[in-house]
């Protein structure tokens, strides 16, 4: 609990504090002499304290609780006026009471003038400082939320980038495997591809996933690519089953995996592994050997880029990509 977030749970203690604080200096002289109070008074005197401190303590309550909850307004004049006008009508209700029962045992009624005046001004303080705490916590939330539905707005932009793409090149993998009149294989594809597809459609409403969500995807993109390329494309997977809850941007492997189909030479000579690892720094490791086409493939980079973007929005870190000619290896920082 924020410590003035007590002002508003427990005011009790607050406004004993307070009272307290106030009745210091008289505490204080009574403990010191009590020469001002004749002997066979000393009990009344006592009870008269009693009351007196009880009052104050009251007031203080009244008056933070009034602030706390049904004074809203940020106009301090206003706020100084309404608690010291309570605060002065509480002293002139005190005064009417010790005067009329003689239960009156000030002799400094300046002093009590004093703690009623400070008791109004403290209320206001403290109403003033709770409600400028709130308020801008308020709009700290309010900033926060704005951020998150930004997140989210541009987070949504950069999958509807990646799902198009996707479907184009699944649809080209089927009509590849209608015209060869494989029916057996095209049956096999079109199961794994509505699997993909579930997959898909059910990342619209997701941010991170597990990492034992991704490879179960990958599987199915794996067996797809396997039909595509006639088994001269492969995904090998060694990553723990213990590891596998580490979460990840979801569909975070389908870029790299089709950049790797993209932009390399898959044929009887050019068999294509792609290598999925997690290494020491709970890093997944996502590499394959270079093979380049003859002819650069056509596209944007836009896969990769919305990769980097996602990963710096959802998980406040960078992706690493490494070339070195022989092997592409991109580095995935989990968490």
């Amino acid at each position: 609990m924020n410590s003035l977030d007590i002002i508003k749970q427990k005011p009790w203690l607050v406004s004993l504090v307070c009272a307290l604080f106030l009745l210091y200096p008289n505490i204080a002289w009574f403990l010191c002499d009590m020469s001002f109070v004749d002997a066979d008074e000393h009990n009344n005197f006592i009870i008269f304290f009693c009351f007196r401190a009880l009052y104050i303590w009251g007031i203080l309550y009244l008056l933070i609780a009034l602030n706390i909850r049904l004074l809203h307004t940020l106009n301090f004049f206003k706020r100084v006026a309404m608690n010291m006008g309570i605060a002065l009508g509480a002293l002139g209700l005190y005064l009417a009471v010790t005067m009329l029962t003689h239960f009156n045992y000030d002799n400094f009624v300046s002093i009590v003038v004093f703690q009623f005046i400070i008791a109004g001004l403290l209320s206001t303080m403290l109403g003033y400082i709770y409600l400028l705490y709130t308020s801008q916590r308020e709009k700290e939330k309010l900033i926060e939320q704005l951020k998150i539905e930004s997140l989210e707005s541009r987070c949504s932009a950069l999958m509807n980038h990646i799902n198009p793409h996707f479907f184009f090149n699944a649809l080209n993998g089927i009509s590849a495997l209608v015209r060869k009149n494989n029916n057996e294989k095209t049956l096999d594809y079109v199961d794994k591809l509505s699997d993909i597809f579930r997959y898909t459609i059910k990342s619209d409403s997701k941010t991170l996933v597990t990492l034992n969500e991704e490879l179960t995807y990958v599987e199915a993109f794996r067996h797809v690519m396997e039909v595509r390329f006639a088994n001269k494309f492969q995904i090998d997977v060694d990553v723990k089953q213990e590891s596998q809850t580490l979460l990840l941007p979801v569909l975070s492997l389908l870029p790299l995996l089709e950049n790797a189909v993209i932009h390399n030479t898959i044929d009887s000579e050019h068999h294509l592994s792609v290598s999925i690892t997690l290494n020491d720094k709970q890093e997944l490791v996502v590499s394959n050997p270079i093979f380049p086409k003859l002819t650069p493939a056509d596209t944007n980079g836009t896969g990769l880029k919305n990769l980097e973007n996602r990963f710096r929005l959802l998980m406040g870190k960078e992706i690493r990509v490494n070339s070195d000619g022989k092997y592409f290896t991109v580095y995935l920082p989990l968490k």
